[in-house]
């Protein structure tokens, strides 16, 4: 090659450098843009607060909890306990008609009165508003106890938080993993900062209120430097990232709370919820159902429950409301063939099956499967020999 043509060459491939450079800063500057911010008063008054204690092998950089297991379950505490929020009970999955009987304590007895009356249609639904505390893992707990009791299978948890105390977060959210429940977040509601891992834990997610990140503030440290402060920062978001990896999230989202201050509330969009598996089916336990469920529902079964949650991501997601998006989900459900006669409780939306809830009204019914969710649900009535095969889920 000449002299001039490596010249030429050079020039060239210095322009795609730089042109490279351009349009990633570009890109960058796109993405800041889209992102949303709003103050907050006080990270102290909810927040992502970290309060227990640092043990000794966590201060070591070396010692991070990579692949950290879940605390061992162990019996229910029955002490008696004082609400730190509010809490009501409620048969309904209907919450325009309210959110049913505010619960008065944590004691056995009222939470048994309170479950009881939701034995007929098989689903409870505790509304939640207040601090992720200690008596709030107590609440998700015993409501558990109560409802397996009671044989109540379906439960939901209808959350307004705008955080609190991180290792509280992360114990109902293992508790939430281990016993099927599905997490809301209304349109009139927030979840924020360390609310956002109890959000990892839930069977299934519908996410119609805002969700924020912020940095966890270590309240109890002892530390003198920021070196220090550092150290125990990195122990803590070490077992955040355990937690998140063995519920199914991504475990960049710790890496990307550490760049918002804690005065300060990043906003994730619908995009971010599902990149970082916070929003819908819970990736991890859709992983541990799907054997189980060929086993026992069958092939056609899986397809079609496939079918329903592909239709559901593209259809329904786009629902300002929760319940606009359970309605839509339903809607396409019937065209799927669900609830299914042979497995019933497994099938989409399980927890409106015994329940008769009409949650839109004429005008703003999702109506009959169209598009996407038509071709869906034609493929799911069509012969075997016909249908679609389908890899993965979820």
């Amino acid at each position: 090659m000449s002299k001039t043509s490596r010249r030429i060459l050079s020039v060239v491939l210095l322009l795609a450098a730089a042109i490279g450079v351009l349009v990633a800063c570009q890109r960058f500057v796109a993405d800041e843009e889209e992102v949303q911010t709003q103050p907050v008063a006080s990270p102290e008054e909810g927040g992502a607060v970290s309060r227990d204690p640092m043990p000794e092998e966590a201060m070591s950089v070396e010692a991070l909890p990579q692949g950290q297991a879940a605390e061992p379950e162990g019996e229910v505490d029955w002490t008696p306990r004082e609400l730190s929020g509010q809490a009501w009970i409620s048969c309904s999955l209907d919450y325009r008609e309210g959110d049913g009987a505010a619960l008065a304590s944590l004691e056995r007895e009222a939470l048994r009165e309170g479950v009881e009356a939701c034995r007929e249609g098989q689903v409870v639904r505790v509304r939640y508003t207040g601090k992720i505390s200690p008596e709030f893992t107590a609440l998700v707990q015993r409501v558990t106890v109560t409802a397996d009791e009671l044989g109540i299978v379906h439960r939901v948890l209808d959350l307004d938080s705008t955080g609190g105390q991180v290792e509280d977060a992360i114990r109902a959210g293992d508790w939430i993993g281990n016993h099927h429940w599905t997490l809301w977040v209304r349109e009139d509601s927030v979840c924020h900062s360390a609310c956002v891992f109890v959000l990892a834990g839930g069977d299934s997610r519908v996410l119609a209120g805002r969700v924020g990140i912020h940095r966890i503030i270590r309240l109890s440290s002892t530390a003198t430097s920021r070196q220090e402060l550092n150290t125990e920062l990195q122990a803590v978001y070490g077992t955040v990232r355990a937690y998140l990896e063995r519920n199914g999230a991504s475990p960049l989202l710790a890496d990307v709370m550490k760049t918002v201050p804690n005065r300060s509330l990043r906003l994730l969009n619908q995009d971010e919820l599902a990149a970082y598996g916070l929003d819908g089916n819970n990736a991890a336990q859709d992983d541990l159902d799907r054997m189980r469920l060929l086993a026992k529902c069958g092939d056609d079964f899986m397809q079609r429950r496939d079918r329903w949650i592909r239709a559901f991501e593209e259809r329904c997601r786009g629902e300002r409301e929760v319940y606009a998006r359970n309605a839509c989900g339903l809607e396409l459900r019937r065209g799927l063939g669900f609830p299914d006669d042979t497995c019933p409780a497994e099938s989409p939306l399980a927890e409106f099956n015994a329940v008769e809830v009409v949650l839109l009204d004429a005008e703003s019914t999702a109506g009959e499967p169209d598009g996407e969710g038509a071709s869906e649900a034609a493929a799911a009535s069509a012969p075997a020999g016909a249908a679609t095969g389908v890899a993965g889920g979820g």
